[in-house]
């Protein structure tokens, strides 16, 4: 099956069953909603996502610094200065117990302009070996009650001092935490999250004066609507973008160890083909460790470094943005976008976009198969508005440009709710994307981030 879908099937049984087998007929959100607004921008109907990101200097310094330092410069960041003291850590994965010290920052609460029935955290940061860093998220409901401190991820650039890990197991009976999503576990209640903080610890060896260093932390609170179908949009733009394409199945076989082989490497694979769009690739010494017989190196280097240890693949949406950030100069966001137009936004500006998306088969003409969760790279639209997607589904490099219906491809992309090959209700992603783009967009590239809520 295309892309790593076995949390995603988690979730998506977890949800529908929360909301119950809402009818087919659901209503739609509203064509004019603005999808990815941020704050402060202009709306005509109420938002169902507000993204919130700390990047600048003046953010860093805005938080609850408890031996962490914001450091100036062309990127602003976060950094480890004064270690609070020392803790241990057991690694679930290997069972090897590690002394690190640490230091923590802390959000100021934020409110997002979306009551939010999901939160996704991403993060862009360096680690050097020796150190590693936690993410953490603590929400306010609407009735005042609060939540514990959720792990979002523990998080390395490498996988030599920790193996990288969500979380499983993580409620409080009212919200759970799914690998990289916190969400109400039953929506149709009406409970809200309306504020939340994020927590940065950062480790290092004892002794030693290392320090990850965080350049962006921040959220995508939402309220998608439930939905079968959404409305279609009119097209409004014909380009397409030279993106490197590459299949994940080349790799079937290879390295089993991360999630079972290439056949399941949609999210790393479609990752790599964005980052070297914008230039960006490892070493040939960082790919010095894969076997030298593989074609595309690098997309089995982008397994490795986006592989989520409890999650057991590489489809954990803010690890995929962690390793792209990781890149030099390179920002990436976790978000979801209303629309296609959304979508032409970006290109129009030269923003490819990775897009979340499950289906059965007779769903997207084309395809040729079906899946429960699977990432493609949207590099384009046709001259009638159908989509142009790098699909890593394909069986070489060479197939991996396709063109899909518009308005199929709309709709498996931004429904929320969906009936699988039983014919049970489960939920669809909802407009989930990851937008990778330089530290120093153009104007162009700026406007478009702006109208999807992203800078």
């Amino acid at each position: 099956m295309p892309g790593s879908a076995s949390r995603r099937t988690v979730l998506a049984a977890a949800l529908a069953a929360a909301a119950g087998t809402a009818a087919a007929g659901a209503v739609p959100a509203s064509a004019s909603e603005p999808g990815g607004t941020g704050e402060g921008a202009g709306a005509v109907a109420p938002a169902t996502v507000a993204n919130r990101f700390w990047s600048t200097f003046t953010d860093w310094r805005s938080g609850a610094a408890e031996g962490t330092r914001a450091v100036a410069g062309s990127r602003p960041g976060l950094v480890l200065d004064a270690p609070l003291g020392v803790t241990d850590y057991t690694d679930p994965h290997t069972g090897l117990t590690s002394s690190w010290e640490y230091a923590r920052w802390t959000s100021p609460a934020h409110t997002p302009a979306v009551p939010a029935t999901e939160v996704i955290a991403s993060w862009n940061a360096r680690t050097p070996a020796g150190t590693w860093l936690q993410v953490e998220l603590a929400g306010r409901y609407a009735d005042g009650t609060t939540t514990p401190w959720f792990v979002m991820g523990r998080w390395a650039s490498g996988d030599t001092d920790i193996r990288r890990t969500s979380v499983d197991g993580q409620t409080d009976g009212r919200s759970s935490v799914w690998t990289d999503t916190l969400a109400v576990d039953d929506p149709a209640s009406g409970l809200r999250l309306v504020a939340y903080r994020l927590r940065l610890t950062l480790h290092r060896r004892p002794g030693s004066t290392l320090t990850p260093t965080v350049w962006r932390l921040g959220a995508m609170a939402s309220d998608v609507p439930d939905r079968f179908t959404v409305p279609a949009s009119v097209p409004g733009l014909a380009r397409e973008l030279a993106v490197p394409r590459y299949s994940q199945n080349t790799h079937v076989g290879q390295y089993p160890e991360y999630d079972n082989g290439g056949e399941a490497w949609c999210s790393p694979t479609s990752s790599q083909m964005i980052l070297e769009y914008w230039g960006r690739r490892p070493s040939a010494a960082e790919l010095a460790w894969v076997n030298p017989d593989y074609a595309d190196p690098q997309v089995c280097h982008a397994a490795r470094y986006t592989y989520d240890h409890q999650y057991e693949g590489c489809g954990n949406w803010p690890f995929n943005a962690a390793y792209a950030a990781g890149y030099p100069s390179m920002n990436a966001v976790v978000t979801r976008l209303r629309s296609l137009t959304d979508l032409e936004t970006l290109i129009r500006a030269g923003i490819p976009a990775m897009t979340s998306q499950s289906f059965r088969a007779e769903e997207l003409t084309g395809a040729g198969y079906g899946t429960s969760g699977h990432l493609m790279t949207v590099i384009g639209f046709t001259a009638a508005g159908d989509v142009i997607a790098n699909d890593p589904a394909s069986p070489t490099n060479e197939a991996v440009r396709r063109v899909y219906r518009r308005r199929e491809w709309e709709n498996v992309w931004l429904r929320t709710k969906r009936y699988n090959a039983s014919g049970k209700v489960v939920s669809g992603t909802g407009g989930v994307c990851y937008l990778y783009f330089p530290e120093r967009p153009t104007a162009a590239q700026r406007k478009a981030l702006q109208a999807v809520g992203v800078v």
